[in-house]
């Protein structure tokens, strides 16, 4: 097992399109974890969910995040972002990012029409800003 470097963190995380597990804190402290399709602005990931989530009520609460990204092939490998979120509802970057999102995740044929229908109203946009990576490859080796 050996630590990724920042540029293989990167492509690890844009190379195809994995789903992340992300993981807020509840009011009463515990837990929750949900897949999430994500892209990428800079070091920031970048995700949307419905206002009434349970992911966005803990959001709203507290920012703080943990996301996941794993690799399930051997040998084996994982990228473990912890940072701050910060919301959004502005409807034209949310359409915006609801198209690049799904584009990477439907393919570039669907991503307008998902980007129209995920871009409404009470859809949240949501930016992670990494605070400390852990990053590990070729763990079965």
């Amino acid at each position: 097992m050996r630590a990724m470097r920042s540029d293989e963190i990167r492509e690890f995380l844009l190379a195809r399109p994995r789903t992340a597990t992300l993981a807020t804190v509840r009011a009463d402290g515990r837990p929750h974890a949900a897949p999430i399709w994500f892209a990428m602005d800079g070091d920031a990931l970048i995700f949307t969910t419905w206002h009434t989530t349970v992911k966005a009520a803990n959001l709203r609460r507290d920012p703080r995040v943990c996301l996941v990204v794993d690799d399930e092939a051997p040998p084996f490998a994982y990228v473990q972002i912890e940072g701050m979120a910060s919301l959004s509802e502005d409807l034209g970057e949310l359409r915006r990012w609801a198209a690049v999102i799904a584009g990477r995740y439907m393919g570039p044929e669907q991503a307008e029409a998902y980007g129209v229908r995920n871009g409404v109203p009470g859809e949240i946009l949501v930016r992670v800003t990494p605070m400390r990576i852990v990053a590990q490859a070729e763990i079965a080796v």
